[in-house]
């Protein structure tokens, strides 16, 4: 099952046309978003230029625009050009279970996301919440399980992308392995987490048009014949393409050891890459309080249809025409090599639609990588700035400051990940060993993370010891797992599919039994209003009198007047708490007053020693009518999971693992279904943001209309 790097095929686009491609795209896309920022500037009284703005979008973004920016980051190179590659080697079973390991991790980030609203209404990541419940060395354990995760993620991908250009151009993927972040540094420095919402709404549309229109256009080729020809030449070629583990060794059948083994290994490493990602904690916090849950649960549901249907289509067109003197290795052997290195969509994609279909291809390839690494800098740059420079290297740290360690994080991180993906590279890294590898690193991490949120009972011994243990269990049970079942512990071994997956079982499940046991312990209780002191414990580490944490709650309240007939909606809407926190110091004489209010200016008065606060005094920041709100909405997130889990896992695939291949009518509907998914994808999260953003749109072009009228009048 392993994805082998650096194998050099058959070019199907030259190497000046693919790095005018990289070059002009990475361009083109940072002028566009420089553009955006400072349109968002002038008309939308969004300045990018405060913290707050830069990591959580000063919470203002709205459903529409959270649904296109989670299906975007989530939408990797895995889930287009490598489930069309795992189709053509173990069937159609592939992208099914593909796209059921997309879907459920994104309806629990929805309940993750809702309830951190609920428990921590001003937090900036996920690791300020681990600081402030079990200090500072539950803090230092989470910072490294997240920045290896994030690592591990953003490198695979820049890995797997270059050496995917290397296979399809001849592109040296050194240079390939510089291009690709480097465009994507420019608008991320400037725009920050606004610029990748509004970028991965660009990535988002361009990908979704580029991936229909290669499942039409390949379905209805002459070569193809639709969806009854490409099942009776998948059948007519079945003698040539046995399949080992599946049913009579059929391509059209669910019964497939392979693909069960491999999604379910998929789901393991999809949910750490998901729940241990800062990245889509931050997405959760810069959403409107109405706008999680729907957002979230809109993009897994469309994510559903992406490798699903183009895995689907693309997959078992290449097993169909491989053999024929269109397909671009004719005479010679599509090797098993080719296909690992995932070349089996750009051959049958420039065997049927030709070059111009070879420079979509480029650009979707583009779209998916770039999604990836914006969002990746981000989390790190937050992470990097936020809880390691301001709270361990300078505390006293302004905004301003802050903002220009940001940046330079950005920076930091795309040299950083170069270099990692470039040693990865010349070490001949195995990407299947590192997908293997991912989820016993990271899995440790999610359950320890979700019960800081969710049980007041975990102790900080338990929440640091945890994912210690349990990684310590899982990487013990991969290896030992491989020297009972192969002799040897060795690359090929440890990345076999049994010990991968009990490996990653271990890891996921253990450190729920060492926290529940280390807690019961030594047992003690955690007051979740403690939560609500997050903003306030940093307020008096600011310079001078106090004026950023002031400056941005007034500077957030003008947002509010300037943008009120946009609330609610996608672009431009503020939805910080509009309510005021009152804290009164148990000590007054050693108290400091602050004034956070928005709407009132109401003075809080907090002790420089947060650990004094009188907590009875402390109020949520959301009046009762919202928290009732979004404890509705926390029910409604739970209730999806658990379908979305039983339905995706059992309900829909169990009852077809079975002696069964799939009849012409049966398929026909099967990927017709496939392809509609990945209409109501478009209209889900292309369509829709434009309809939740209307009021931002129009205001902005107001904005931009007025502004060039008004140069053209006074020329």
């Amino acid at each position: 099952m392993s994805v082998q790097l650096g194998v050099s095929g058959v070019p199907v686009i030259p190497q000046g046309t693919a790095y005018g491609l990289l070059i002009g795209l990475g361009v083109g896309f940072c002028g566009i978003v420089l553009v955006a920022i400072k349109i968002q500037r002038a008309y939308l009284s969004e300045d990018s230029s405060t913290s707050e703005m830069f990591m959580v979008a000063n919470r203002s973004v709205g459903t529409g625009l959270t649904a296109s920016a989670v299906f975007s980051s989530w939408m990797w190179i895995n889930e287009t050009v490598f489930s069309a590659a795992f189709c053509y080697k173990f069937g159609m079973a592939v992208p099914f279970w593909w796209a059921t390991g997309l879907c459920f991790q994104i309806a629990l980030m929805a309940a993750l996301g809702v309830l951190a609203k609920i428990r921590v209404p001003y937090a900036h990541t996920s690791l300020e919440i681990i600081r402030m419940r079990y200090g500072k060395l539950g803090h230092l354990v989470f910072i490294v399980l997240n920045i290896t995760n994030n690592v591990f993620g953003c490198a695979s991908m820049i890995l797997t992308g270059s050496q995917l250009i290397y296979g399809v151009s001849g592109m040296h993927f050194v240079a390939a392995t510089i291009l690709i972040p480097l465009g994507v540094v420019l608008y991320t420095a400037v725009g920050g987490l606004k610029a990748t919402f509004l970028t991965d709404y660009l990535h988002t549309t361009i990908a979704l048009i580029l991936i229909i229109y290669f499942t039409l256009t390949t379905l209805t080729h002459d070569a193809v014949g639709g969806l009854g020809g490409l099942y009776d030449k998948v059948m007519a070629t079945a003698s040539e393409n046995i399949i080992a583990g599946n049913y009579e060794g059929s391509l059209l059948t669910m019964k497939s050891l392979d693909s069960i083994i491999w999604g379910l290994i998929l789901k393991f490493g999809n949910l750490a890459l998901v729940v241990m990602d800062t990245a889509f904690w931050q997405k959760s916090f810069a959403t409107e309080v109405k706008a999680t849950v729907p957002g979230y649960n809109l993009a897994a549901i469309a994510i559903f249809g992406i490798p699903w249907g183009l895995g689907t289509v693309i997959g078992l067109t290449a097993r169909a025409i491989h053999n024929t003197p269109i397909f671009p290795t004719y005479p010679g052997e599509f090797s098993p090599d080719l296909v690992n290195a995932g070349l089996v969509m750009p051959y049958t994609i420039k065997a049927l639609i030709g070059d111009k279909g070879i420079v979509a291809f480029f650009v979707l390839l583009f779209m998916a990588l770039t999604s990836t690494v914006s969002s990746s800098m981000i989390a790190v740059s937050s992470i990097l700035s936020f809880d390691v420079y301001k709270t361990y290297i300078d505390p006293k740290a302004s905004d301003k400051k802050i903002m220009r360690v940001s940046h330079l994080a950005v920076v930091f991180h795309a040299i950083f990940i170069t270099g990692i993906s470039l040693a990865l590279n010349y070490g001949g890294a195995d990407m299947t060993w590192i997908g293997y590898f991912r989820p016993i690193l990271s899995c440790p991490g999610i359950i320890p993370l979700g019960l800081t949120l969710a049980w007041s009972k975990q102790t900080r011994l338990a929440a640091v010891a945890s994912p210690i243990l349990g990684f310590l269990t899982g990487l013990s049970v991969w290896l030992a797992t491989a020297k009972s079942l192969y002799g040897t512990i060795n690359i090929a071994t440890t990345e076999a599919s049994f010990p991968a997956l009990y490996g990653a079982i271990a890891s996921f499940f253990s450190p729920a039994l060492y926290s529940v046991v280390i807690s019961l312990y030594k047992p003690e209780t955690f007051d979740w209003r403690r939560f609500l002191l997050i903003e306030l414990a940093e307020a008096p580490k600011l310079d001078g009198p106090e004026p950023s944490l002031s400056s941005n709650r007034e500077k957030d309240a003008i947002t509010d007047k300037d943008t009120s007939e946009s609330n609610s909606h996608g672009i431009g809407a503020s939805n910080s708490p509009s309510e005021n926190i009152s804290v009164t110091a148990s000590d007054p004489e050693n108290a400091k007053t602050l004034d956070i209010g928005e709407k009132g200016n109401t003075s809080v008065s907090i002790n420089s020693d947060p650990s004094t606060l009188d907590l009875d005094n402390v109020q949520h920041p959301f009046d009762e009518a919202t928290l009732q709100e979004l404890h509705r909405w926390y029910r409604i997130a739970w209730i999806f999971f658990v379908v979305v889990v039983l339905v995706t896992f059992v309900a829909w695939p169990m009852p077809l693992y079975r002696n069964y291949i799939f009849t012409k009518s049966f398929f026909s509907g099967w990927t017709t279904v496939a392809i509609i998914w990945q209409f109501l994808a478009f209209f889900a999260v292309v369509i829709y943001p434009l309809y939740d953003g209307r009021h931002a749109i129009v205001k902005a072009y107001r904005g931009v209309w007025s502004a060039i009228s008004g140069t053209f009048s006074r020329s």
